[in-house]
Parts: C-alpha cells; structure tokens; sequence
C-alpha cells in the first residue's frame, strides 16, 4: 500500500473499536466525510477509520489493493465495517477481501450504508463499544431520519 492510496485518518484511535474504512472514489469526498464523522464523536473514543479513496489526489476510481492494505491496518480491531460509495467501489472491497488472510476476511463486513449518513452513525455507534454487528446495523438505518423528515 502506498501513502497516495490509503491512508490512516488524522486521530488518535483505539483498537479495541470496530474499524471502519471508507472506500470512495474521491479522496477529498472521503478526507471531508471522515472530518464530519470525527467530530460527531470525542477524540479518546474515536474508532480507527482508514481511507482507501481516490487513484490520487486529483484521479477518481479505486484501487483494492489500497482496500486491503486498510483492511489489514485494521486486522486488531474485533470487527471492520467498510462503507462504499459507488458501484465499482463495492467490487474493489469485495476483491480487497479475497487478498486477506481469512482470519482478518471473517472480521470485515461491506455495508450498504450511504456514505456519509453511514460513515457519521457508524463511528457514533463504534465508539461507544459496541459490536460489528450492531455497528453494521445502525449503519444501514441511517437514511431513516432523513426518510422521516422527507415524508416518504
């Protein structure tokens, strides 16, 4: 993995959480979702987030390999929620997968989660400990408030 595709978020975090990693096509999409979600949760609770986004900095797409080199960053942590953004974003987490040792593959789940709205719930309900389940869970619900709000 090298640093122009996946990067650690600028935190402290803890291992003991659900990482999450944001697979997007956009590096500066990912940085600015990971920014809005970091602040929504207190910095000695932060769960570990990694961004595998962009080819570089200013080139859009996805790169699995970059995928799993965050996937693998993350293996200590008890559970890794992954959040996508566009199709092609879902086959590179799913291609990612197959390169890690399945001991770190049984611990990864890929949501389908809105990016954004799934990102900020996701580290909210990381960092009160809760477990990949739950976290996954909580993820993929986090239209309905908007859903409410709208009427639909």
């Amino acid at each position: 993995m090298t640093e122009s595709h996946a990067e650690a978020s600028d935190q402290e975090t803890r291992s003991d959480l659900v990482g999450i990693v944001v697979v997007s096509h956009s590096r500066p999409l990912a940085r600015a979702a990971v920014e809005l979600a970091s602040e929504m949760v207190q910095a000695d609770s932060r769960p570990p987030i990694r961004i595998a986004a962009g080819l570089d900095e200013q080139t859009l797409g996805t790169d699995a390999a970059a995928v799993s080199g965050a996937l693998e960053e993350l293996a200590g942590c008890p559970g890794i929620l992954v959040l996508v953004d566009l199709g092609s974003s879902i086959l590179s987490a799913e291609m990612a997968e197959e390169f890690l040792d399945p001991q770190v593959s049984a611990k990864v789940r890929i949501s389908p989660a809105p990016l954004v709205e799934g990102l900020l719930i996701a580290a909210i309900t990381a960092a009160t400990g809760a477990d990949l389940d739950m976290v996954a869970s909580e993820a993929a619900r986090a239209l309905e408030p908007k859903l409410n709000q709208i009427g639909q």
